[in-house]
């Protein structure tokens, strides 16, 4: 039973008096019972998109999408750094990235230098030929002299082999042409092969040989003087390999280094030096000048016409003595 205080017995003066009242405060009261409910269905209506802030629209769109870290397969643009990038010592020219590439932690590969080629004892490039090519033949004229000890321009030395000839200045090429084995053809059809220790200068012509008179006499009489020929380039068959041999005077400070008894033409001489490969200048008398002496007494790489290398191991500097290497250049 609800007390007194709750619940009070009808008094009819009371009764009367509170009617008139009670009337306008439940009209008051319903009317905003009903405000309160429009407002509260006007506040939660789906489709009033107008009613939200932007803030709270920002906030439903990153609720409602994921999140770009927590999907692993969808990429990222990664921020670009202040920082320029500094070149790299071996820098390569490459189109632009549309998004800077996130530096790797490993690092990368340097491209391969020449002293990592150089590993093998003999590796091929490209042809270094230059006036006298392989399988090209030649037309010119021979005419013979006195080879005396067999020492010429190419400053082999002397020798006993008598079967050698002296190369025009323009095909001699700066002593290119030295120790190039030559086919030599007559009109006849006699042939002997040569090898080129001498130039002959002018008035000796384009390719004309100044045959040693002992080969000459194999393709005619010497009384003949002068003879049509035509000759070309060999790869022979050879028992030696290649040698190298110190000019005289040379030291760690200034050197000439030679090759001897190579197969081939040599079209390159190079020494090892502390950034790679050097390639020396070849003079007219067949050495190929250090005149700093940079690479003296170390490694030496020679390359032939055809573009094969073979790297010779460290020689110790000794003047006019000839060392062996034992390595030759591929016949062709």
């Amino acid at each position: 039973m609800a007390s007194s205080s709750h619940r009070r017995r009808p008094q009819p003066d009371r009764d009367f008096e509170w009617r008139p009242v009670r009337g306008p405060l439940l009209a008051v009261a319903a009317v905003a019972a009903v405000a309160l409910v429009v407002t509260l269905v006007v506040a939660f209506r789906p489709g009033d998109a107008a009613g939200a802030t932007g803030q709270d629209r920002a906030v439903s769109a990153s609720e409602a999408a994921p999140s770009p870290t927590a999907d692993p397969a969808t990429p990222t643009s990664p921020k670009p750094s202040t920082a320029a990038p500094k070149p790299s010592a071996s820098a390569r020219t490459t189109p632009p990235a549309s998004a800077p590439a996130t530096p790797s932690t490993t690092p990368s590969r340097r491209p391969a230098s020449g002293t990592d080629r150089a590993a093998s004892a003999a590796t091929t490039t490209a042809p270094a030929a230059g006036r006298i090519r392989p399988g090209t033949t030649y037309q010119g004229v021979a005419t013979s002299y006195d080879v005396g000890n067999g020492d010429g321009a190419c400053s082999y030395g002397p020798t006993s082999d008598v079967m050698t000839a002296a190369m025009n200045t323009a095909d001699y090429e700066t002593a290119k042409a030295c120790g190039a084995y030559v086919s030599v053809r007559a009109a006849s059809g006699t042939s002997i092969t040569v090898r080129i220790t001498n130039e002959c200068p002018a008035p000796c012509a384009v390719g004309q040989l100044d045959l040693s008179q002992q080969a000459f006499a194999k393709l005619a009489p010497l009384s003949a003087g002068r003879i049509a020929i035509t000759w070309s380039l060999l790869s022979p068959a050879v028992s030696d390999t290649v040698s190298i041999r110190y000019k005289t005077g040379s030291t760690q400070y200034w050197c000439g280094i030679q090759a001897i008894g190579h197969r081939n033409p040599l079209a390159r001489l190079e020494v090892r030096t502390g950034g790679g490969w050097l390639a020396l200048t070849r003079t007219g008398y067949n050495y190929f000048l250090s005149e700093q002496g940079t690479g003296c007494g170390g490694e030496i790489r020679l390359t032939d016409i055809y573009g094969e290398q073979l790297t010779v191991p460290a020689l110790a500097v000794r003047p006019d003595v000839v060392q062996h290497t034992g390595v030759q250049f591929a016949r062709h």
